[in-house]
């Protein structure tokens, strides 16, 4: 026989022969097969650091047989070392708002584990969710596996882009190139001018995040059903946030109102909304490495970005700037995943948010693929593109609009006529600026220098 009989409050049902899992766990897979997408490991594995710090803590409290808190406790070990940890956690993303599915998922795998490990029973929810409700687990585990990935991953991410800017700049800084606004020529600055922006934007997105850790750290966790705490021990929330920290080496603590985390999703909202952020900044950064690479030939062609694959299937040689594309596809996917949390956020019915697993999945989603595009921009497309000084040199020699360092001597209206004619017979403002004003052509060539031109003041 290929299946099991399992039954749960509403009857039998038949089960995978081979599945840890139970019946509650089946009914959500019958129920909702909607998009096929598990819940991400990363939330899974909170959910699991749950349930191993709250039978730790129950066990100290004296509320559950040492035993049976330790068989709990083993049973996670195993399965978070395990290489098939998702194939256990079958239930799909768009389930019960609530994610009790999940939550009883957790529960029946631990359980069925730790049964026969001790070879007694041990119930998925008498002992496994002893002291919890799915109401105050996910919420907890939301916060538990952003506050992780943040930490972790993306924060260590954004500082290696961070870096990576900051040394590219250092080696460009000789370098002088045509600035812009509105897409058309303005006055010049050196590149470093130009990276050291992007860093600046990457550094205030990485203050911004460690702001929030201290709120996602805050944990609804004691709070149950609906945040009175009922069926949890007075001393359980504080208890359990001491066992979680421990075994995650961040400072997580309880809620000071349970009844605000477990009816909202503020703070993943506002997590989400400092990832669009970034987001925005990191397609700020695509879309100037592509304007820079653009050419060779037709484009401003200022760099040449690392060639990493061929570009077209029809024209030979061609190359493209990939991974400044991916990185504009990636800010484009996080800023919709913010708008799906966001909305999100707003079902808080009274006393529980009902779209917790899409907003868990959303937010875990946009920190991963943050996360790794970082990487890629830093390491495969800042670190090693090169520049092309010839094109830097040749535009910035016909630059009409250096003539702006020359308003202060001549006035504005006189400076717009040498722009103009500069423009027009298509030849070096030195020329035009000689021929039409008594400044001597040796103070020109000083007050119209590209490089003294990017350092300001008059």
């Amino acid at each position: 026989m290929t299946t099991r009989i399992e039954k749960d409050s509403m009857g039998e049902l038949l089960v995978p022969k081979s599945a840890l899992y139970g019946a509650q766990t089946q009914r959500a897979v019958n129920n909702f097969p909607v998009s096929g997408q598990r819940m991400p490991e990363e939330f899974i594995r909170a959910l699991l650091l749950v349930k191993s710090s709250a039978a730790a803590a129950n066990i100290t409290l004296g509320l559950l047989p040492e035993h049976i808190g330790k068989a709990i406790i083993a049973s996670v070990k195993k399965l978070l070392v395990s290489d098939d940890l998702l194939e256990h956690f079958p239930v799909d993303i768009f389930q019960t708002g609530s994610g009790t599915s999940s939550n009883m998922n957790a529960n029946e795998v631990i359980a069925h584990l730790a049964s026969e490990l001790i070879g007694e029973p041990v119930g998925a929810n008498d002992h496994v969710n002893f002291g919890q409700s799915s109401n105050d687990v996910i919420p907890s585990s939301i916060h538990i596996s952003a506050a992780i990935s943040v930490e972790k991953k993306l924060l260590p991410a954004l500082e290696l882009l961070k870096q990576t800017i900051e040394v590219k700049a250092q080696e460009l800084d000789c370098y002088v190139k045509t600035g812009r606004t509105h897409l058309m020529d303005a006055m010049p600055v050196r590149f470093s001018q130009s990276l050291l922006s992007w860093a600046s934007q990457i550094e205030q997105n990485i203050s911004l995040l460690q702001s929030l850790q201290p709120k996602l750290q805050l944990l609804a966790q004691g709070g149950t059903a609906v945040g009175t705490g009922i069926n949890a021990h007075i001393e359980f929330a504080d208890e359990f946030a001491r066992q979680l920290s421990r075994n995650t080496g961040l400072h997580f603590r309880a809620a000071d109102n349970f009844f605000a985390l477990i009816g909202t999703q503020d703070t993943a909202v506002a997590l989400s909304g400092q990832l669009k952020n970034i987001a925005v900044s990191i397609m700020k950064i695509a879309n100037d490495l592509r304007w820079m690479n653009s050419g060779p030939l037709a484009g401003l062609g200022e760099i040449e970005l690392e060639a990493l694959q061929p570009g077209s299937s029809i024209m030979p040689g061609k190359v493209n700037p990939v991974i400044p594309e991916a990185a504009a596809m990636v800010a484009a996917q996080v800023i919709g995943n913010d708008s799906a949390i966001t909305i999100g956020g707003q079902s808080g019915n009274f006393e529980l948010n009902v779209m917790l697993p899409m907003i868990a999945n959303n937010l875990l989603s946009s920190t991963k693929l943050l996360t790794n595009i970082s990487v890629l921009l830093a390491e495969k497309a800042i670190a090693s593109f090169t520049v092309r000084p010839e094109n830097l040199n040749a535009a910035l020699a016909k630059n009409p609009i250096l003539v702006t360092a020359l308003n202060p001597l001549i006035g504005y209206e006189k400076a717009a006529e040498i722009a103009k004619l500069a423009y027009k017979e298509n030849r070096p403002i030195i020329d035009v600026a000689a021929e039409n004003t008594d400044i001597s052509r040796s103070e020109l060539a000083v007050l119209l220098e590209p490089t003294k031109l990017t350092y300001g003041g008059l």
